[in-house]
């Protein structure tokens, strides 16, 4: 909503203050600044507010606001005088304003930095976290307007208010003075402010996507008068699953005095329906969807399923009809799963949902599984349900123009019904959400991610996403570091989550190998060797081995406790005709789930060929170890914190002894179920990534430290000055890259010496700056041609004299061209050691990236480069530096001396402050960096600057833009 002209012209209405929100019940509202037009939504809504809850705003008797009340609460400046209201289906329901005062209370203009705030909300309304909502949403506006303290006055008996302040998380001081309590908050954000709004936001997007999940009643809209269609078929797949809730059929063309359709009440509209309806799914033709939502949101419906095509996958015209299909059912405080979505499903027995196109209600499991793709999602079902599998809940989201992976990552946190997050995703909507959720998810119950659309080089049509920079191999790194599981292709996101879900977690990496094939046998060791396990040579039982043979080694194998996780393969046994026999599978399986019942808590995984009936025995779940998994809870209160040792050396073995692997992060609960693959690779791949999640979990449970001891050696406040004098009043939003000597500065403010490097324009130069800076030096070209490329002969090392150095300058300029081409510099050498390269970039979705790797070509060409999100703790050094296939190059490999890793952890610590310190910082390179036994040296520093991005992962609470 626009302003009329009556507001300053010196203050633009400003519309990125407004946003939709989640409240604490799941519903949606929509907080935009309150403009003159609004007069009589105003007087509206005060009229419908109680007599107690005006008495609190204003501290006596006001049952009506005066004609000076609504000019004064409808006229703004949008600096000193700020209000912001919230509202559903265009009404308000809150309002919060702040005036900015002086020392003594009284209203002041810029640059006193104090604002007087006071909030209304609606009775009715109370109860859902509008006020906590508002108070985000308001003090970022203020701090936006350079006010950095609010002051309020609230009454005593206002508990509710003084609660909403007291539980901020803003550090602030209290009072009682003239009857009433006296608050003032400094408005600056606290870690205690930031977390206190992550869980609100939890609880609110978690709630939302619950209303969604298990409501009571269920209305399908488009249900066809004859069989087939999409309508009716969702209506059949509700019966068919025996939803526990009231089902209602709704068309508008139904005949007349046709009151069922297949044995439910039928309807014209919503609004015949007598009762509530808390879901509607949406099945008609594109164009009449928004009557439908109209007729949803007069009638109180919580959410929507929206099965109808023809938005953003259709072009310009079908994106504009998705973002007013997310802005109408918004409006009316309602959250959507689509459109072109293929529905939802909730095994609850409580529930019993089916709410999709899915023929069949896959069994009951502990596996989440949210898609994108309708295709997709029909896959997976099929391939989940042909190996036994059971889902606890399915979503397929569409265009996901609306909910998406990110609200189910806050639902399945703490559903005590889902074990493990399956996520098949073509797009991140909130890359930097994302990752955060995923890390504290992954923290209690897996998360399995199949990235589609890595390598087109778009997203796919209707996801409107940010444009992301970084490349598939540094998104894949990011989420590692977050704990995700990441897989190439469904079937290994199937096969990994059918071992998770029905297996522990492994102590480690040492695997037992037992079986009746010694050629499969060995192909199993082969497949654990190249995913990194140490496998124990393969135990042949031989072809002729019995059910109770196979049972007795893997009771052996379980007790061994220098084995954390058994692979059992079997083949056909060969009759005495000679000719294979699959052989009573039921049989066997019913030997390995004794022998895994009764044995410690450790991984199984079958490896079969062709056994009938082996992996349908083996995948039915044994009602007598079966249990039901408790809430999820962060790890590190369910657990005590192990003793955290220095990351190792790589190649250097890991410690897996019994005592050292007590701390598991998982308990011995099974389902009972022993997950079998028709390929050994398979089942490796999914024993590996259960490893390396496993090792992942327990270094989580004792986090990194942003280390303190850089603060004495960090100028924070000097480079700040740098960064506003370098890019001036006006900057270009392209940015600026910096000059050598302006780099070299400004990474100086963060204890990061650059080698210096003086210009060399011709021979007599170069011999200059050489006596200047002692010899030995170095020659080197800057062309950008030619920057780093050793190998064109544009570098020259150890030059000990004049004489070396001039003739390094003719044989340069011979080969190369004119020092004006070249643009020669010299530089003093440093000692010899191990070329590095540290970067740090921001990514306009991502965040600011870390990386490291090696100098060189070779590391160019592999991709051999780490990643971590900044800031990185001292762990995310540790491990950026041991995490590139070349690591051991700095660890002596072949009999060289190891390099100071400390010292350049330590760097890359200093860069990460840098960067999360100043935004403005979009870009460092320090290139090479030599890394010497003692010490290392900086030869090459490049910086660039730019106003520093917008950040939607700290401000208030929002729902994304559509």
């Amino acid at each position: 909503m626009q302003p009329s002209p009556e507001q300053s012209p010196h203050h633009a209405y400003p519309d990125h203050w407004e946003a939709d929100v989640v409240l604490r019940d799941g519903g949606t509202a929509r907080i935009r600044p309150i403009t003159t037009d609004d007069a009589e939504r105003l007087v509206s809504f005060y009229e419908q507010v109680s007599d107690e809850s005006k008495y609190y705003r204003f501290f006596a008797p006001y049952p009506r606001l005066s004609a000076k009340d609504v000019h004064r609460f409808t006229h703004h400046d949008y600096v000193d005088r700020v209000g912001l209201a919230v509202t559903v289906g265009g009404e308000f329901i809150a309002t919060v304003r702040y005036d900015r005062i002086d020392a003594t209370g009284r209203p002041a203009s810029a640059p006193a930095d104090e604002a007087e705030v006071a909030f209304l909300v609606q009775d009715a309304h109370q109860g859902r976290g509008v006020a906590s909502t508002l108070l985000e949403h308001i003090a970022a506006v203020a701090r936006e307007r350079g006010i950095r303290r609010f002051a309020a006055e609230v009454l005593p008996a206002n508990t509710k208010m003084i609660k909403v302040f007291r539980d901020a998380g803003y550090t602030q001081q209290r009072s009682f003075e003239d009857g009433s309590v006296h608050l003032t908050l400094d408005l600056e954000p606290t870690a205690e402010s930031l977390a206190v709004q992550r869980a609100r936001e939890q609880r609110a997007e978690a709630k939302s996507v619950q209303r969604l999940l298990a409501p009571g009643s269920v209305a399908v809209i488009g249900v066809g008068r004859t069989p087939g269609g999409v309508g009716r078929t969702v209506l059949r797949n509700l019966l068919g699953a025996g939803f526990t809730g009231r089902v209602h059929a709704v068309n508008s063309a139904l005949d007349a005095g046709q009151d069922t359709i297949d044995g439910v009440p039928a309807h014209r509209s919503l609004g015949e329906i007598g009762d509530p309806v808390d879901l509607a799914v949406v099945a008609v033709p594109a164009d009449r969807v928004p009557e439908a939502v109209a007729d949803c949101g007069e009638h109180g419906v919580q959410g929507l399923v929206v099965l109808s095509a023809g938005y953003a996958e259709w072009g310009a015209e079908g994106r504009e009809r998705q973002r007013e299909l997310v802005r109408q059912a918004r409006s009316y405080g309602m959250r959507i799963i689509g459109p072109n979505a293929f529905g939802i499903i909730n095994n609850s027995e409580a529930v019993r949902l089916n709410a999709s196109l899915a023929p069949d209600r896959p069994a009951s499991g502990r596996i989440g599984l949210f898609t994108q793709s309708g295709a997709i999602g029909i896959a997976l079902l099929s391939g989940l349900y042909r190996r036994g599998a059971g889902l606890s809940t399915f979503i397929s989201a569409g265009n996901r123009a609306d909910i998406s992976g990110n609200d189910f990552l806050q639902y399945w946190y703490e559903d005590p019904d889902t074990d493990v997050a399956l996520l098949y995703l073509e797009s991140l909507g909130n890359p930097r959400k994302f990752t955060r959720l995923a890390r504290r998810t992954a923290a209690v119950k897996p998360v399995v991610v199949v990235k589609g659309a890595r390598h087109s080089g778009s997203t796919p049509p209707g996801h409107a996403v940010p444009v992301s920079r970084i490349p598939d191999s540094t998104v894949s790194a990011l989420m590692r570091q977050a704990g995700v599981i990441r897989v190439d292709t469904v079937t290994e996101m199937v096969d990994a989550g059918l071992l998770l879900a029905d297996q522990p977690l492994p102590a480690g990496g040492r695997v037992a190998i037992l079986g009746n094939s010694e050629s499969l046998g060995l192909l199993t060791y082969d497949a654990c060797l190249a995913e990194g396990l140490r496998p124990r040579p393969p135990i042949d039982l031989t072809t002729s081995a019995t059910p109770q043979d196979f049972r007795d080694a893997l009771s052996a194998a379980l007790a061994d406790g220098a084995c954390d996780a058994v692979i059992v393969t079997a083949i056909p046994w060969v009759g005495e005709n000679g000719e294979a026999e699959s052989g009573d599978g039921e049989v066997l399986a019913t030997a390995l789930h004794a022998a895994a019942a009764a044995g410690p808590a450790k991984p199984v995984a079958v490896v079969h060929v062709e056994i009938g009936g082996l992996a349908e025995a083996l995948s039915a779940a044994t009602s007598t170890v079966a249990q039901q998994r408790p809430a999820a809870q962060p790890l590190a209160a369910a657990q005590a914190a192990p003793t955290r040792a220095p990351a190792p050396a790589p190649g250097t073995p890991e410690t897996n002894s019994p005592e050292a692997e007590t701390d598991t992060p998982e308990d011995a609960r099974r389902t009972g179920r022993i997950p079998a693959y028709p390929a050994a690779e398979r089942a490796v791949r999914a024993l590996a990534e259960a490893v390396r999640y496993a090792q992942w979990r327990r270094q989580a449970a004792v986090p990194g430290k942003v280390p303190d001891f850089l603060d004495d050696t960090i100028d924070t406040q000097g480079a700040a000055a740098r960064i506003d004098a370098l890019l001036g009043a006006d900057p270009d939003p392209r940015g600026v890259p910096l000059g050598h000597d302006e780099a070299r500065e400004l990474l100086a403010c963060y204890g990061i010496a650059v080698r210096p490097t003086l210009p060399a324009p011709g021979p007599e130069e170069a011999v200059a700056a050489a006596a200047r800076l002692g010899y030995p030096v170095a020659l080197k070209t800057t062309a950008p041609h030619l920057r780093h490329r050793a190998d064109l002969g544009g570098v020259r090392l150890d030059l000990d004299s004049e004489a070396a150095l001039r003739r390094a300058y003719g044989d340069l300029t011979e080969l190369l061209g004119k020092p004006a081409e070249l643009r020669p510099v010299v530089q003093a050498m440093a000692p010899r050691g191990v070329d590095t390269v540290v970067r740090a970039t921001i990514d306009p979705a991502a965040g600011a990236v870390l990386s490291f790797g090696l100098a060189g070509a070779p590391s160019e060409l592999l991709g051999d480069t780490a990643h971590r999100l900044v800031p990185a703790t001292d762990r995310d050094a540790a491990e950026l530096i041991r995490s590139i296939r070349a690591a051991p190059v700095l660890f002596g490999w072949r009999g060289a001396a190891p390099v100071d890793t400390a010292a350049l952890e330590e760097l890359l610590l200093r860069v990460s402050r840098l960067v999360d310190d100043h935004p403005e910082v979009v870009s460092v390179a320090l290139e090479p960096v030599v890394v010497a036994p003692q010490g290392l040296s900086v030869l090459g520093a490049s910086v660039r600057l730019s106003p520093p991005p917008a950040r939607n992962d700290l401000g208030p609470r929002r729902l994304s833009n559509y």
